[in-house]
């Protein structure tokens, strides 16, 4: 189809009217051209709301449930083997955890959950002096101590040791101290992680508000404050998408990566002590492609960001799909054939050139996301 511009059509218009005999009086109106898409989104606010935000939350509780009876054998039982299991618990909790940075909104922001969980960087002077001067951990007061002292991250240093020169810990280095706030530790990341899920599907303040899913699904019904149409419920998950591939390519990589060799810095490496910083970053993106296809790898084919897309523009929607599917794959390359952790990548002049790469297919993949699907809002008729 032509695109005339105003003036053109115009143009266009007089000469037509003039060809067929045409008096051009003030009858005849200029009429412009039709633009903009349709699309009923409805059907995919509902699928990601409940397939993919309150799934991978679901994902999560279960994931805290487990790492806490993970926890508990290791404390009753400290071997090597128990310990080896707690890290797997760990590791298994992060996975939902971080793919659902892509949709960091609602309750788990509101609620101050996020710092509750994630708080980066650790802080292991302090986490030293409540080693020191606590014992008998329990949950209560843990949540009211400083969140660099709680959360994965402090999990994760008492599990997998500095990360140094490696990510395994011997059991005979946990000690009874440390063993007691493993404990405390999981319980409160439970309690947490349970209280997340609660959000979504009962109550999004934990009294009388209602489910934040339900908000999320009925925009612009009575009594609904948090979203007047689904316009903006679109809008705060394309948003979602785009500030994780902002803080994967120019926060967690670019931070510790610095302009030089020189400038690398791997204390600014998160998940730095488990050697899981890679596939933190992969999650991430992962969890971008969840909510751009609405559902997570291997499920069943329904609805998601990239059917609004093609809505407007099937070619941008496929482009996109193909860059979501570009700079995961250029993360995970970063490892290189040696399984390279990041924070020895950064350091490492071959690792550089492949997180250079990997930076640069998320450069790409973000402005797309800013510049072309974003603006699509504007052309969307509802």
């Amino acid at each position: 189809m032509k695109h005339f511009t105003h003036s053109a059509l115009a143009i266009a218009l007089i000469s037509a009217l003039s060809a067929c005999g045409g008096s051009g009086s003030d009858d005849t109106a200029i009429v412009e051209p039709d633009t903009g898409f349709s699309f009923a989104a409805t059907e995919m606010i509902t699928n990601l709301t409940d397939e993919v935000i309150v799934a991978g939350y679901s994902d999560l509780a279960a994931s805290g449930e487990a790492m806490l009876q993970a926890t508990q054998t290791l404390v009753n039982t400290p071997t090597q083997a128990n310990l080896l299991a707690a890290q797997q618990a760990w590791k298994a909790a992060r996975q939902p955890w971080e793919q659902g940075e892509s949709h960091i909104f609602g309750p788990v922001d509101s609620l101050g959950i996020d710092p509750h969980l994630d708080s980066w960087p650790l802080n292991t002077t302090d986490l030293t002096t409540v080693l020191a001067n606590n014992t008998g951990f329990d949950a209560e007061t843990i949540k009211g101590w400083n969140d660099d002292v709680q959360g994965f991250h402090t999990m994760e240093y008492l599990l997998f040791g500095d990360g140094v020169a490696d990510n395994s810990k011997d059991i005979s280095e946990l000690t009874a101290n440390e063993r007691d706030y493993l404990m405390g530790l999981a319980e409160v990341f439970r309690d947490y992680a349970k209280t997340l899920d609660d959000a979504w599907l009962i109550s999004y303040d934990g009294q009388s508000g209602k489910a934040y899913g339900e908000l999320l699904k009925n925009s612009g019904a009575d009594g609904n404050t948090f979203y007047s149409s689904e316009v903006g419920v679109v809008e705060e998950l394309i948003n979602g998408m785009i500030g994780i591939v902002d803080e994967v390519g120019n926060g967690k990589i670019a931070d510790p990566f610095g302009d030089s060799l020189a400038k690398a810095d791997t204390s600014k490496v998160e998940s730095q002590y488990s050697w899981n910083s890679l596939t933190d970053f992969s999650d991430n993106i992962i969890g971008v492609r969840n909510v751009y296809l609405g559902e997570f790898e291997g499920g069943a084919d329904k609805q998601g960001i990239i059917d609004f897309v093609n809505a407007a523009n099937p070619e941008l929607a496929t482009r996109v799909k193909a860059e979501i599917d570009d700079a995961i794959s250029k993360i995970q390359a970063i490892a290189g054939d040696n399984d390279m952790p990041f924070r020895q990548a950064i350091s490492d002049a071959d690792g550089r050139v492949r997180i250079q790469t990997a930076v640069d297919s998320l450069s790409t993949l973000q402005a797309s996301l800013e510049s072309d699907v974003l603006p699509l809002l504007k052309e969307w008729k509802i």
